[in-house]
C-alpha cells in the first residue's frame, strides 16, 4: 500500500475513533439525569486513550492521527465515568 493511501486510511480511522468516543455523550446525559450506567468501561477507555495520546504526542515526530483520535476518548470517557458514579 502506498503512503498516500495509508495516510488517508489513518485519518479515516481517526474520524471513526473520534465518533466512537463522542458516542459517550448520550450516556453522559443519561447519567446526569439519574439513569446511571457502569463507570468501569468508560474509565478504562479514558486511561487507554490517555496512554495513546501520550504515546503519540511524545514521539520524536508527533503522531497526530493517534493524538487526535484518542483525545475525545480521554475527555468523554472521563466525563462518562465520573457522571456514572
Amino acid at each position: 500500500m502506498n503512503q498516500k493511501t495509508l495516510k488517508i486510511m489513518g485519518w479515516i480511522a481517526t474520524c471513526t475513533a473520534m465518533l466512537m468516543y463522542i458516542s459517550y455523550f448520550p450516556q453522559i446525559i443519561n447519567n446526569i439525569h439519574g439513569a446511571k450506567s457502569g463507570f468501569l468501561q468508560p474509565m478504562v477507555a479514558a486511561i487507554n486513550c490517555t496512554l495513546w495520546v501520550s504515546y503519540g504526542f511524545f514521539q520524536e515526530k508527533k503522531d497526530w492521527p493517534i493524538v487526535v483520535a484518542n483525545l475525545p476518548g480521554v475527555i468523554f470517557g472521563a466525563i462518562a465515568a465520573i457522571t456514572a458514579l
